[in-house]
C-alpha cells in the first residue's frame, strides 16, 4: 500500500485526454508522478521510520542517545546525567530497546546500555550539521 490522495479524480487536459487530477491541481509532469509512486516507500516502512523519528524527537531520549553515542552507561549514571529518576530512564531505554536503537549487557547486577549500531549517531550528527549550517 502506498500513500496516495483519496481525493483523486479524472479531468480533461488541454489536448482533451483524460488525466488524473489530485486536489484540483493540474498534473503537469505525469511521468514524474509515476516515477515517484514507483519509488514510494511501503506504508509499513513509513510507519517504522515515524517511530524512529518520534523516538529521537523527545528531549530526554535525545540527550540519553547523545550520551550513549559517546560511551556505554548504566541506568544510574544516565539518571544522574539527565537529572531524572532511574525509573524514567528505564522507561525510555525500554522503548529504545523495543525500537532496536539501544542494546544492553549485564555485569553482575548492573545493566550497561549502548547504541545498537552507528546509525543513530550518524542521524544525530547529520541533524546537528544541518542545524548548525543554518
Amino acid at each position: 500500500m502506498y500513500y496516495m490522495s483519496k481525493y483523486a479524480y479524472n479531468t480533461h487536459n488541454v489536448r482533451g485526454t483524460m488525466e488524473q487530477d489530485i486536489c484540483g491541481s493540474r498534473i503537469i509532469h505525469p511521468h514524474k508522478i509515476a516515477r515517484a509512486r514507483e519509488k514510494a516507500l511501503p506504508a509499513t516502512e513509513i510507519e517504522d521510520l515515524c517511530r524512529i523519528f518520534k523516538a529521537l524527537a523527545d528531549p530526554s531520549r535525545l540527550r540519553l542517545l547523545y550520551a550513549l553515542a559517546q560511551e556505554e552507561m548504566c541506568v544510574c549514571d544516565l539518571s544522574a546525567l539527565l537529572e531524572i529518576t532511574e525509573s524514567a530512564v528505564s522507561h525510555q531505554l525500554r522503548l529504545l530497546r523495543t525500537l532496536q536503537i539501544v542494546t544492553n549487557r549485564r555485569e553482575g547486577t548492573v545493566l550497561y546500555y549502548r547504541l545498537k549500531d552507528r546509525h543513530v549517531t550518524e542521524l544525530i550528527a547529520l541533524a546537528l550539521e544541518h542545524l548548525r549550517e543554518g
